[in-house]
C-alpha cells in the first residue's frame, strides 16, 4: 500500500444541446434530476414551460430552474488543500468561514459546488466544480471513488484493531470497512492510514469511536488518484486537462465537452 505525500488550462463554455444536459452542465444538479425537475414542470426556456429532457437549447435561450436563471459560462474544475476550521458548504448562517469563502476567482464562482464534504475540522483534499453531471456522478456510490486518509489517534492502535477495521466496523447506519489499512510506519502506531470509497457522514470518526479511539487529525490525502502536492493548506488550483478526463473515464461520464489540451 502507498501513500502519496502530502504536500489553467482553459476551460469549455455550456454548449447548446439537450436541455437536461444543459442544467446539469450549469452545475444545478444531476441529468436524472434535471429530467425529474423538467417533467415536474419546473423549467421554462424564454419564459414557457417545458417537460420535454430532448428539448434543445442554446446560449442565447434563457432557461430557468425553479424560476432562477442559468446562466452559462465556463465549467471549473478546482482542487483545494481544505484548512482545519472550514465548513464544506457555499454559506454558513452562522458566520464561519466556508471553503468558498477562499475561492477567489475573477468571474466569480457561478454554479460551483463542492463535490462531497468533509467535516470542520478534517483537512485536505476537497474538489469543487461547476459541472454538475460529472460532480454528482463522483459522489454516487456505484463508483466506488476511493479516498485515502492519514489518521491520528490519540491512543495507539492495536494490530487486531488494523484487522477489525478491514473487516468490517458495526454502525448505526450500517456496517463500514476499510478497503486498506495500514500503519503508515511500523514503529509509529499512533499513525494508520486507511482507504474507504463510502462518502458517510463522519464516517472514519464514527469507526474509530467504535474500537474507543479519539482521533486528533484527520486529512484526506487522496481523491480519485490526486493528491494536494504543491497546494499549500488553504490554497487551491485549477485541475488540468488529463485529470479532468481521467475523472470523467472513472465515472463514465460522456456529458461534458471534451476537456482543452493542456
Amino acid at each position: 500500500m502507498t501513500w502519496p505525500s502530502r504536500s489553467r488550462p482553459n476551460q469549455p463554455a455550456i454548449e447548446s444541446g439537450r436541455l437536461n444536459r444543459f442544467i446539469a452542465r450549469a452545475g444545478v444538479c444531476s441529468r436524472r434530476k434535471a429530467d425529474e425537475l423538467i417533467a415536474g414542470g419546473l423549467v421554462r426556456v424564454n419564459g414557457k414551460v417545458v417537460r420535454e429532457f430532448w428539448q434543445q437549447v442554446s446560449t442565447t435561450d434563457q432557461v430557468t430552474v425553479k424560476g432562477r436563471l442559468i446562466t452559462p459560462g465556463e465549467l471549473l474544475y478546482l482542487l483545494l488543500n481544505k484548512p482545519k476550521d472550514t465548513i464544506t458548504t457555499s454559506h454558513d448562517e452562522r458566520g464561519r468561514t466556508t471553503v468558498m469563502d477562499l475561492i477567489t476567482l475573477p468571474k466569480g464562482r457561478q454554479g460551483l459546488f463542492s463535490v462531497g464534504r468533509l467535516d470542520r475540522n478534517t483537512t485536505g483534499i476537497l474538489l469543487l466544480t461547476s459541472d454538475g453531471e460529472l460532480g454528482h456522478r463522483l459522489m454516487h456510490p456505484r463508483y466506488q471513488i476511493p479516498k485515502q486518509y492519514l489518521v491520528q489517534t490519540r491512543e495507539p492502535v492495536q494490530v487486531e484493531e488494523i484487522i477489525q477495521l478491514r473487516q468490517g466496523i458495526e454502525l448505526e447506519d450500517g456496517p463500514a470497512r476499510a478497503d486498506q489499512v495500514a500503519y503508515v510506519h511500523p514503529d509509529n502506531p499512533h499513525q494508520i492510514g486507511i482507504e474507504i470509497h463510502e462518502g458517510r457522514n463522519r464516517q472514519l470518526r464514527r469507526m474509530f469511536a467504535a474500537l474507543d479511539h479519539e482521533i486528533l487529525a484527520l486529512e484526506r490525502i487522496s481523491y480519485a488518484g490526486l493528491t494536494t502536492r504543491g497546494v499549500r493548506r488553504g490554497r487551491w488550483r485549477r485541475l488540468r486537462t488529463h485529470e479532468i478526463n481521467r475523472l470523467r473515464r472513472l465515472v463514465h461520464s460522456n456529458s461534458s465537452s471534451p476537456a482543452p489540451h493542456d
